[in-house]
């Protein structure tokens, strides 16, 4: 049967075309959008729902088709459209492809990729060249990938036959920034160039790679691994043994791929991820000891003792061996002078010397965080200098945490908490649980750091009673109702603490629910002395935090202090963008005190900038200020509704 006379080029055809027209071969914005065939534009609104997409196209695949021609028409039957694909995805991945079955699945995928006419067409042979492809296909899944409709499949095909080439079409669709541009361009044109310029276009990836901006609002988790992917960062280091400038830059990539507060997953997804780990920490001693290389090599060192770095899969003391050699060059003088030239540690900065206990809940109180012992040059200016100081007390809080309690196979029950790098773009402050040795939530959920301590040990949700508790360890970075949370039921049982009844959604690129996790069981006892050993550890805090917690810790004990007011307490933090000011959120309804609260609440949000005083004596001057005066008059509308506001007479700060 031949093909309609209105059936636009292929697929393939039109975005190798676009291609050539486009400057240095590349997308726009998110990939090239190209227009369907009028048949498929007549029929764009089907009547088909996703729901029943779900139940025809297996049917439509199961057996596959002879031909091409074959599967464009039970699409067009069908209604199967663009807006299908996903259904289209699940029912390719599904399919039973015994072996005898295989070359003629290949043989329709090629058909289908370098001559199908619609999207949905198309996405079958993608999905099917994931299953069954080769690198010969590798060229016409690329291009494929650079139109917008197409780039989910095309990744998920490429990531199977060639992850450079599936990395550099993944960034040439998501990366969106001008500063990122000529790096991409590097990229792609590595990917794509013959034997011939390999030696130039190594050259340009190396100098774009070290010269593009590398701040955190640039470089999410999943952009760094892309990048490290398209790059060939193993091969690209091995070609330069003693190169620092470009070690530096692989040591960041890494920190950002393993950035907790992202995606915990990507990591996990990064097969080169050991052999960077080990490149980088072992020609460490190339780097020239400063902040920025210091604040590096910690948070390296963070992810290899608690971190998602323990996860991988590790030779037998390989990881031991790398934290060990950090430990060693760390401690060295021209490192640790950096930030104490004494080389001796200020009690005041929560050395174990001088920890002693503050308030339940809120671990040492120690009084003042000084500046570190070296100062920033006294040219530069405010915020660089506060933000210089900031990272500094870091490496001093915790330079000595991940090599005093890294993970080991027979630990039992461990909680570490981790602030990260302040400086470092979504620093996380996580609550992370050992179980032998291994991080139990990036093991388990992929989509998000633990929880906060304020969340988890200030609450006193861990501890165990005879009555079940249930848990949220941990929830998706976007939202548990976007990706969903983990959650768990912590309950005492005799001389044990039983962790079970699991939940978590399902894991990334499956359609069914994950696989259950097993009850783990502890020794009560242990498990006791760990959960009172980690609410009482404020060794990581810095000294605007340890006054937040104050604050929180006296409005939980004292609710009266806000109730006057028609108030209650909302979150209680520190700044994310300015980490030294106290933020106290509370709720304002009128009626409250009454008990007989009116109409929808407002947010409220008191900003208290750290003056410097011990965190004891700023949240007594806090908590007092909210006893004698309304709290509304020196804090701003942050939540709530704009017709609210205004009813309440109070200014809505949100007008563009």
């Amino acid at each position: 049967m031949s093909a309609p006379d209105d059936l636009p080029p292929a697929l393939y055809e039109q975005a190798l075309a676009r291609r050539r027209q486009s400057p240095e071969g590349l997308p726009p914005g998110r990939g090239f959008d190209l227009p369907g065939s009028p048949a498929e534009a007549r029929a764009a609104e089907s009547t088909l729902s996703h729901k029943e997409a779900g139940v025809v196209v297996p049917g439509a695949l199961d057996p596959l088709p002879a031909d091409a021609a074959a599967l464009h028409r039970r699409f067009a039957e069908l209604g199967v459209r663009a807006c299908h694909r996903r259904a289209v995805l699940y029912a390719v991945a599904a399919l039973p492809l015994p072996a005898e079955q295989r070359p003629a699945a290949r043989s329709l995928a090629r058909q289908l990729t370098r001559n199908g006419t619609t999207v949905p067409a198309v996405t079958v042979g993608l999905a099917l060249l994931a299953r069954v492809g080769e690198p010969e296909d590798v060229p016409h899944v690329f291009v494929l990938g650079l139109v917008r409709s197409l780039t989910g499949a095309a990744l998920q095909a490429l990531d199977v036959l060639d992850r450079r080439a599936g990395a550099v079409v993944s960034l040439l669709s998501s990366a969106r920034r001008p500063e990122l541009r000529s790096l991409v361009r590097a990229l792609a044109s590595a990917t794509t160039s013959t034997s011939a310029s390999a030696t130039a276009d190594d050259a340009a990836v190396r100098r774009e790679l070290t010269a593009f901006p590398a701040g955190p609002r640039f470089l999410d988790a999943g952009t760094s691994r892309r990048i490290a992917e398209a790059a060939r960062l193993p091969d690209l280091l091995a070609a330069h043994p003693a190169d620092p400038e470009l070690l530096a830059r692989a040591g960041l990539l890494l920190v950002r791929i393993a950035c907790e507060g992202d995606a915990p997953g990507e990591l996990l997804d990064y097969r080169d991820a050991p052999g960077v780990y080990g490149t980088v920490v072992g020609r460490a001693g190339l780097l020239t000891p400063s902040l920025e290389h210091h604040a590096m090599l910690l948070s390296l060192a963070l992810s290899l003792s608690s971190g998602t770095g323990v996860l991988l899969d590790w030779p037998p003391g390989r990881r031991e061996s790398l934290l060990a050699a950090l430990d060693r060059l760390l401690a060295l003088p021209e490192w640790t002078s950096l930030t104490d030239p004494d080389g001796t540690s200020d009690p005041a900065d929560g050395s174990p010397d001088a920890a002693r206990t503050g308030a339940a809940g809120v671990g040492p109180d120690t009084g003042v965080d000084p500046d570190p012992g070296v100062d920033p040059d006294p040219g530069v200016d405010p915020d660089t200098a506060a933000a210089w100081r900031r990272r500094a007390g870091w490496i001093r809080r915790t330079g000595r945490r991940p090599f005093t309690g890294a993970a080991t196979a027979d630990g039992g029950l461990r909680i570490e908490i981790v602030a990260g790098d302040p400086e470092g773009g979504r620093a996380s402050l996580e609550t992370r649980i050992l179980v032998d040795g291994r991080p139990l939530v990036p093991a388990l959920f992929p989509f998000g750091p633990a929880h906060s301590p304020e969340i988890l040990l200030d609450e006193g949700l861990l501890r165990a009673d005879t009555e079940p508790r249930r848990v949220r360890l941990a929830e998706a970075w976007c939202t548990e109702g976007c990706c969903g949370a983990l959650h768990v039921t912590v309950r005492r049982d005799g001389d044990e603490v039983v962790w079970e009844d699991w939940r978590r959604p399902a894991l990334p690129g499956s359609r069914g629910p994950a696989p259950a996790v097993p009850d783990l069981r502890f020794d009560a006892a242990a498990y006791d002395a760990e959960v009172a050993r980690a609410e009482t550890d404020g060794d990581w805090s810095w000294r605007a935090r340890r006054t937040a917690r104050l604050v929180k810790a006296g409005l939980t004990a004292r609710p009266k202090l806000l109730t006057r007011w028609d108030a209650r307490r909302a979150w209680i933090g520190t700044g994310f963008d300015d980490p030294d000011t106290v933020k106290v959120n509370f709720w304002y309804q009128p009626g409250l005190a009454a008990g007989h609260p009116e109409g929808d609440p407002l947010v409220f949000q008191w900003a208290v900038p750290d003056d410097g005083a011990p965190p004891r004596e700023q949240a007594a001057a806090a908590l007092r200020r909210l006893a004698e005066e309304d709290p509304k008059h020196y804090s701003r509308v942050s939540g709530g509704t704009r017709e609210r506001a205004e009813e309440l007479g109070f200014a809505w700060p949100f007008d563009t």
